[in-house]
C-alpha cells in the first residue's frame, strides 16, 4: 500500500512527465523530430542486443504473470512448477525477469539446470531483477515495443499466469499476432479457469458473437488449464503434431 509521501511523488512525477509533453509540443519542430531521430539509435541497440543474445537460446516458452504473486501464493507455486517441467522436457523458460510470477517461472527452470532467461525493464515501484535467471542470460530493455518482441519471437509457447494489465497486454499482443498471421500459431495456455474464465466467455459472447468484432475460430488460439501436467502436455501435444520436439 502507497504511503502519503509515495502517492505525493507519483503525482509530482505524473505532472513532470504532463509538463515535459507540453514543453515539447513546443519546440520548433525541426528540433523535436532531430531528438527523435537520435533516439532511433537506442531502440536499434536494443533490437540488436536482443536479437544476438536470443538467437544463442534455442527453444522456449514465455511464462506471463503478476509481479505482486508472493511465493506462498497457489499461483507461485505452480508457475514454478510448470517452469521446472518445462525444463524437463526439452524446453528454456522466459520471464520479464521481475518478482511474483516471473520469479517464479525462472526459479522453477533455474533450480532443474535448465535456461532461464530474463527480459528486464526498470518500473516504479517494483523490485529489480529476481535471483534466478542465468547470469548470461539478463537482457535489459529501456522500451515496452522492444522487450515485447523478444518474447514473441523467440518463444514457443506461452503459458499466461493470472495477472495484471501487463500480463493482459502480453496476451493480446500474442494472440493479435496469431490471428493475423504475423507468427506462426504456437500454443497459448491460459492458466487458472477461475480467474480467466470471464474474460473469455466475454470474448465469446460479446465480442464474437454479439459484436462480431472477432470470429469465433479465433478462439480457439488459447487454451484454459487448471492443472501443471496439462498445461506442459498442451505444448508438448502442438509439438507432437508437427513431429518436433524441443531438439529442432
Amino acid at each position: 500500500m502507497q504511503t502519503d509521501n509515495e502517492s505525493q511523488s507519483v503525482n509530482h512525477e505524473d505532472e513532470r512527465k504532463i509538463r515535459k509533453s507540453f514543453n515539447r509540443s513546443q519546440r520548433p519542430w525541426a528540433q523535436i523530430r532531430s531528438s527523435d531521430s537520435w533516439g532511433i539509435f537506442k531502440v536499434m541497440s536494443e533490437f540488436v542486443n536482443g536479437y544476438e543474445s536470443m538467437a544463442k537460446i534455442g527453444p522456449c516458452v514465455s511464462i506471463f504473470g503478476s509481479a505482486r504473486t508472493k511465493p506462498d501464493h497457489p499461483h507461485y507455486k505452480n508457475a514454478e512448477k510448470i517452469a521446472a517441467k518445462l525444463v524437463r522436457h526439452g524446453y528454456g523458460v522466459i520471464t520479464g525477469g521481475g518478482p511474483g510470477i516471473m520469479e517464479a517461472g525462472n526459479k522453477g527452470a533455474y533450480e532443474q539446470g535448465g535456461k532461464s532467461v530474463g527480459l528486464c525493464i526498470n518500473l516504479p515501484f517494483e523490485q529489480g531483477n529476481n535471483a534466478y535467471i542465468d547470469t548470461d542470460k539478463v537482457i535489459n530493455f529501456d522500451y515496452f515495443f522492444v522487450r515485447k518482441v523478444m518474447f514473441v519471437k523467440y518463444a514457443q509457447g506461452f503459458v499466461v499466469m493470472p495477472g495484471g494489465m501487463g500480463t493482459l497486454d502480453e496476451l493480446f499482443e500474442a494472440i493479435t499476432l496469431i490471428q493475423t498471421k504475423k507468427i506462426g500459431k504456437f500454443p497459448i495456455i491460459l492458466f487458472d479457469s477461475s480467474y480467466w474464465g470471464g474474460l473469455v466467455d466475454w470474448l465469446k459472447s460479446t465480442v464474437a458473437q454479439k459484436a462480431h468484432n472477432i470470429n469465433i475460430e479465433d478462439l480457439d488460439l488459447i487454451t484454459v488449464v487448471d492443472d501443471v501436467d496439462e498445461a506442459v502436455q498442451a505444448i508438448d501435444e502442438f509439438y507432437s503434431n508437427y513431429n518436433l520436439s524441443p531438439n529442432f
